[in-house]
């Protein structure tokens, strides 16, 4: 099985367990790992924008009030992972921004765990949004019928379907692209041209 390759920003002011962190990550089974690391927060967003790291291991205090969305913004870093390094309980809605957590007593197969974890949900997450954007020639057709205004049965009429059929490619459709209504389907067909908004005015003058 290859290497995760992941680039990981370390923002701690303590040398000692900055250090630690690093060697531990490095002799991660299953990982290579290229580590930054930064002991102060003054320096912490210059260094997001000119390294872009997959993952920014942070102690919460370092940035206090900062939102972790502000930081992403500013940075530029907008699907950067970051993980909260704790060395004690931090309270519960401080830590809801956080992807994940990593106790100072964590061992490193804990670590390599919760990473492997997050690894694993970004794969989902961008094969979901390729997804989406992957509606087959029918899909296409049953959409641009939706849109017009014409019932299943219509629909599987004019593409000699069955009912079934139709109802079943409507269902994958509103899977694949998380829109699961006539008014967000126009939208989608319009923005992708399967349809003209001309067309759908001719149509509901009619």
């Amino acid at each position: 099985m290859p290497n995760i390759n992941l680039k990981i920003i370390i923002a701690e002011p303590s040398a000692i367990i900055r250090g630690g962190l690093e060697l531990q990550l490095k002799r991660m089974v299953g990982f290579r790992c290229q580590i930054v690391e930064v002991s102060g927060f003054d320096s912490l967003p210059e260094s997001l924008r000119i390294n872009r790291p997959d993952v920014l291991i942070v102690n919460p205090d370092m940035i206090g009030g900062v939102a972790l969305a502000t930081l992403k913004e500013e940075s530029g870093s907008h699907s950067m992972k970051c993980i909260a390094l704790v060395y004690s309980l931090f309270e519960h809605v401080r830590m809801r921004a956080y992807d994940e957590q990593i106790n100072i007593y964590d061992s490193v197969d804990e670590i390599r765990h919760k990473l492997e974890r997050l690894n694993t949900e970004e794969l989902v997450r961008t094969e979901e949004a390729e997804e989406q954007q992957m509606l087959s020639t029918r899909e296409k057709e049953i959409v641009v019928c939706v849109v017009k205004g014409m019932t299943n049965r219509e629909i599987a009429e004019s593409l000699f379907l069955s009912t079934h059929t139709v109802i079943t490619h409507r269902r994958n459709i509103a899977r694949k692209l998380q829109i699961h209504s006539a008014s967000g389907l126009t939208i989608y067909a319009i923005v992708n041209k399967l349809v003209e908004l001309s067309d759908i005015k001719v149509e509901k003058d009619g």
